[in-house]
């Protein structure tokens, strides 16, 4: 007979009743808005307010991602979403070496002030919350972007918004980083100081699981390896002298949401009530704010399929039901082409009007955490919470995070989880509707895909030298030498990037300076 198991490998039985709810369960079905928070973080959740509808774009210029900005808050997104191309996440300007035949590609290239204000002209940034999906260069980004809130007249401590910045998933899964742990760590503590002093209603981390589901993890480990950096984020944080209370509530999460409809519902009840006890219970937060798990979500990208790709906005729709059953605070759905290209812009509408059909349409926002109680999805939560209890302890016997990064334990558990899901794939146990069964035979129907002109790049190019041209050398020279000098002493670093953005320093520039003084980490090779 066939064994049923979710994509985590956790056994289903055929039928569920009262014996298979957890012993504790009176304390996790505590009301909406308390502790542990199992069922949500407000008490009225979407009775009171929706989710955020975001949709991630950026592609090519500034100018062309603009459009695409206009065009989405005119369609009902709620927030904005920034996707950079890779020189821009690795601190490298267009004209560097290293950036050819990448500007513009996967993202927007932002290098220097004067784009910022050309990717955000006629949008208010006091009137919008923005998300920006950057890690190593993300002080960088946050300064532009903050300048160019001041220039517009905006109260910077009203701003809304998120920059990723967690480097260490970056280690684990998706390699886009610069500095080794140690040089990271700190630039992102004194981000955590500064935006809680100058910036406090925005995020200054956005901790991610959605990459490391991507590289493969199953649900468990992606919440298990998201929780793991984000101690050691606290750590780090807390031995600089920062109290928890003063920066933990502007700690964001991010998080995949995959196909299995009610493992993923579940995944997220079982974060909530981890975070809450992670920080009562180890870190000794007394304000609710900081025991509170707010986040972000995002349709798995990597079920998306190139074959018969119009299925996948049925992929999308059930994954984006599954995160609003799931108590998501903000959303974004993938569009059906990004298995091909990026986002064309009638494919983005088609994924935004998922979340509004959603929203609108299924009434499933007028009761908060209505799953709650089911013998099945509190089974899966507390079995799914058990596991990924059982990680962690197993991380904290490892010498934690970054000992476990560098020994290459992490990358090798998602691998393994990933070459077992392939194997399941190819011998059709996890069917993929389109790929291993019900295939289609000849050609199928061709869809219209975005396309980056290859002149982009040279415009950038010329952008960028001619806005060098025209400052002050000695400004900015100036306030590339304090960054420097600041990264081998003990001052705010994040205070300083800002100065130099001031200084019309470039990406590149304030990059290197930092390179110069924390060096470039190395990937662990598996050797």
């Amino acid at each position: 007979m066939k064994s049923f198991v979710t994509r985590s490998k956790i056994p289903v039985k055929e039928v569920y009743g009262p014996g298979d709810l957890p012993a504790d369960l009176s304390e996790r079905l505590a009301l909406p808005g308390q502790y542990p928070f199992t069922r949500g973080v407000q008490k009225t959740m979407y009775r009171g307010r929706l989710w955020t509808m975001r949709q991630y774009a950026g592609f090519g210029t500034a100018e062309e991602s603009n459009r695409r900005y206009h065009y989405l808050l005119s369609q009902g997104t709620m927030g904005l979403s920034v996707a950079f191309d890779l020189p821009t996440q690795l601190g490298y300007d267009p004209d560097h070496a290293r950036s050819k035949g990448e500007v513009g590609k996967v993202g927007v290239s932002i290098s220097t002030l004067d784009e910022m204000r050309t990717l955000f002209k006629g949008i208010p940034l006091a009137q919008v919350s923005t998300s920006m999906t950057i890690n190593a260069t993300a002080p960088i980004l946050l300064a532009f972007y903050t300048v160019l809130a001041e220039e517009q007249g905006a109260k910077v401590d009203e701003l809304r918004g998120t920059v990723q910045n967690d480097v260490l998933k970056e280690y684990i899964a998706r390699g886009n980083y610069i500095y080794p742990p140690k040089g990271a760590l700190r630039i992102i503590t004194d981000m955590f100081d500064w935006c809680s002093k100058n910036t406090p209603k925005w995020n200054p981390i956005s901790i991610s699981g959605y990459h490391i589901r991507e590289a493969g993890s199953d649900a468990i480990q992606e919440l298990a390896f998201t929780f793991a950096n984000a101690i050691a984020y606290v750590d780090s944080a807390v031995k600089a002298g920062l109290d928890v209370d003063a920066f933990a509530g502007q700690l964001s999460f991010f998080f995949n949401v995959h196909n299995d409809f009610f493992e993923e519902i579940a995944k997220f009840r079982a974060a909530r009530r981890i975070w809450a006890r992670l920080m009562k219970e180890r870190f000794g937060a007394k304000d609710p704010r900081s025991q509170m798990l707010r986040f972000h979500s995002q349709t798995a990208g990597s079920t998306l399929t190139a074959q018969q790709p119009e299925n996948n906005v049925v992929r999308v729709a059930v994954q984006a039901l599954a995160s609003v059953l799931g108590g998501t605070q903000s959303l974004h759905t993938n569009s059906m082409d990004e298995a091909l290209a990026l986002p064309s812009e009638s494919a983005a509408l088609i994924a935004l009007r998922t979340q509004q059909v959603i929203a609108s349409e299924t009434q499933v926002t007028q009761t908060v955490d209505p799953l709650a109680g089911s013998y099945f999805v509190e089974s899966l939560t507390a079995t799914i919470e058990d596991g990924v209890w059982k990680y962690l302890s197993e991380i904290e016997a490892k010498g934690g995070t970054v000992s476990c990064i560098e020994s290459g334990y992490i990358q090798n558990e998602i691998l393994n989880s990933a070459y077992d899901d392939q194997k399941r794939m190819d011998s059709k146990e996890l069917e993929v509707v389109g790929v291993n069964v019900h295939q289609e035979t000849g050609s199928s129907k061709k869809i219209e895909i975005l396309k980056v002109p290859a002149e982009l790049e040279t415009r950038a190019i010329e952008r960028i030298r001619s806005y060098r041209a025209k400052r002050s050398e000695g400004r900015a020279r100036d306030a590339l030498r304090a960054l420097s000098d600041g990264a081998k002493g003990e001052a705010n670093l994040m205070a300083l990037v800002h100065q130099c953005v001031k200084s019309e320093c470039t990406l590149g520039e304030i990059s290197d300076s930092l390179r110069s003084v924390f060096g470039e980490y190395q990937e662990y090779s598996g050797f």
